[in-house]
């Protein structure tokens, strides 16, 4: 995930004096604003629970109060802490880290728990009313959507929700996957260009499709989202296949036609808004999408023509996320979406010895990254022959800090079935190359300290043999 806390607030504690306000900023848009002693709080507890030497150092503390200039240095090391943990796995799908985010999300809004009425719909716009409390985190919210939909919890690990929204041509554009540190009421609420939430399927091993087939709900499910995105020409097809799979789509042979789309190109992939890239010269137009363990870019040409290049997901050996944050801009839309020029940049083995950084301009660059990172994750699970990671369930007494510095007790309630592999399982899979280990093959490449790059442990060198 990509944390971030671009500006803060001055905000007034009640009694008449003020505090400064730390906005949060997770995957590029607004989440909450939190306190130094709230943070102060979250670090003293996750110490407790992981032991010091896992847990980032913290900004220390102040006896008089800041400058301006300490304010901006503290800002910036709390950023730093944050992504520190938010690039450790073990952490941040932590129950502390969760409830922390969740109950901080409220606490910003002042939103009050009710039950609500929250519309959920699929790719094919059938509407999935549920009834939820406001309060409800992302997981919560799908079981409930799967329990109306009569679809078995066993395949909650498929699925996902989404925030999505249609542009003036009627275009459907994904924003965001919803995580489960979030209430799905609060995000949709707060994200104001977001139209919906969706349900679809989010793996990218298309082997998943045939367990899933085996449940008529499921079927229907992918098949919906398949259909939709042969229509919005998301998955190529030609004239002839068109007509095939719409004599399947008349008489409902939805296997059939899944099966056939899987053959086709971009069957899979998550497609993208025309951006601008710095390959293979500078202000290139180009068309992005990922899946298939690659990163697919099409260049529009004169008339039908279209150059067609990919980028291997196993050789970039790391990326990062970069923004030019406008603070002006932000002050005036702190909780809504940050109003930035974002960039996905990542280091690609072009050739034995190689490297060379390619550099992606999109609003929706930290989708990509993201994208790019459960790719990864799902291969390196794959190889080692586990279908899902799951963490294991770390059960212990966590609390809240609220901003008056009252407490209140973290409860995460478990929907999942069980935890369905062990501690030896999880998280074991080998890395087999770093960027520390790297440094001295390809000596006349810097790095900077900190998370501005994001390892990818799934890299693989290649030689002579593969060129």
């Amino acid at each position: 995930m990509h944390f971030s806390i671009p500006d803060t607030q001055e905000l007034n504690e009640g009694n008449g004096s003020t505090f400064i306000g730390y906005n949060i900023h997770i995957n590029g848009i607004f989440h909450c604003t939190v306190r130094y002693k709230q943070l102060h709080n979250l670090n003293e507890q996750l110490k407790k629970g992981f032991g010091n030497e896992a847990v980032p150092a913290f900004p220390p503390k102040k006896l008089l109060p800041l400058t301006g200039a300490q304010l901006e240095e503290r800002r910036v090391q709390l950023e730093k802490y944050i992504q520190t943990i938010g690039q450790d796995s073990r952490l941040v799908t932590s129950e502390l880290i969760i409830g922390f985010l969740l109950s901080a999300q409220q606490e910003t809004t002042c939103e009050k728990k009710q039950d609500i009425n929250l519309d959920i719909y699929t790719m094919n716009n059938y509407q999935i009313p549920v009834w939820v409390s406001s309060f409800d985190r992302t997981e919560q919210v799908l079981a409930t959507a799967f329990k109306y939909i009569n679809l078995p919890l066993e395949y909650l690990d498929y699925f996902s929700l989404y925030l999505v929204k249609k542009d003036n041509s009627g275009e459907i554009i994904v924003l965001r996957k919803l995580l489960d540190f979030e209430s799905p009421y609060i995000s949709h609420k707060l994200q104001r260009d977001a139209n919906k939430i969706v349900l679809r399927k989010s793996y990218w091993n298309t082997n998943y499709d045939f367990e899933l087939m085996n449940d008529p709900i499921a079927l229907n499910l992918l098949y919906v989202q398949t259909v939709t995105e042969v229509e919005k020409g998301w998955i190529f097809t030609s004239r002839e296949i068109k007509s095939r799979l719409t004599s399947l789509q008349v008489s409902l042979a939805k296997r059939e036609y899944i099966e056939i789309a899987q053959s086709l190109k971009y069957y899979g992939f998550m497609q993208f808004l025309p951006c601008f890239c710095d390959y293979p010269k500078p202000e290139t137009k180009v068309l992005i999408a990922i899946g298939n363990q690659e990163l697919s870019m099409r260049i529009p040409g004169t008339g039908q023509m279209v150059k067609e290049g990919s980028f291997k997901v196993t050789r970039m050996r790391c990326w990062r996320i970069t923004a030019t944050h406008n603070k002006q801009d932000m002050a005036a839309n702190s909780r809504c979406s940050t109003n930035s020029s974002l960039e996905l940049s990542f280091e690609y083995l072009m050739s034995k010895d190689k490297l060379q950084w390619i550099t992606i301009s999109s609003e929706q660059a930290i989708l990509m990254s993201v994208c790019l990172q459960s790719l990864v994750d799902e291969l390196l699970l794959n190889r080692n022959g586990v279908k899902k990671k799951y963490l294991p369930g770390t059960r212990s007494s966590w609390s809240y800090m609220k901003r008056d510095g009252s407490s209140q007790l973290i409860s995460i309630d478990d929907v999942s079935l069980d935890n369905k592999i062990d501690d030896t399982q999880e998280g074991n899979y080998e890395e087999s190359f770093s960027i520390k280990k790297l440094q001295e093959k390809f000596s006349s490449v810097s790095f900077k300290n900190g998370r501005e790059f994001i390892e990818n442990h799934a890299f693989e060198c290649i030689g002579d043999d593969d060129l």
